[in-house]
């Protein structure tokens, strides 16, 4: 598991994805987890617009697993 800081309160999946250059653009990110390829904190996630905040995991794809910290 790769651990990502944030500086701050929390990052919206879609830029959290761009972050960790899992995607290039909003539209692939927005593919991806309409796709039903990215879960947080265990559970699919479809909103793109999800607040992710400190102690959130997140898997894509199952192959990738993040921590915010």
């Amino acid at each position: 598991m790769k651990e990502i800081r944030i500086e701050t309160d929390f990052i919206k999946l879609d830029q959290f994805l761009k972050l960790i250059n899992l995607v290039q653009t909003g539209g692939h990110a927005k593919a991806i987890i309409q796709d039903g390829l990215v879960k947080v904190n265990d559970q699919v996630c479809l909103q793109r617009g999800k607040k992710l905040r400190s102690g959130d995991i997140i898997e894509v794809d199952k192959e990738h697993l993040f921590k915010i910290i």
